[in-house]
């Protein structure tokens, strides 16, 4: 998992390339999860993907707060995936 900061003001667009691991499968669905969740937390304004890769746009967010932000995808096999990435909460 990896780590980014974010400023509490700043919108910011985050991708997982998923391609190197598909082989023949392709990605057919994405949704993106915010944890923890509440007033004031880590926002996902869009979202988006193609074949192998996934987007999200990012707002919001309480200063010092870590946020996990997992992308599930579903594949055109079926098989389901996750991956995560740990965001930070910081004035810039």
């Amino acid at each position: 998992m990896s780590l980014m900061a974010k400023d509490p003001q700043a919108r910011i667009d985050h991708a997982m390339d998923w391609s190197g691991d598909l082989g023949e499968q392709s990605v057919i669905a994405s949704e993106w999860h915010v944890s923890p969740a509440g007033p004031g937390a880590l926002l996902i304004e869009a979202t988006g993907f193609e074949p192998g890769r996934t987007r999200v746009r990012v707002s919001g967010g309480a200063v010092g707060q870590v946020y996990r932000l997992t992308n599930r995808v579903t594949l055109s096999d079926g098989q389901v995936e996750e991956r995560s990435v740990t965001v930070r909460v910081e004035e810039r």
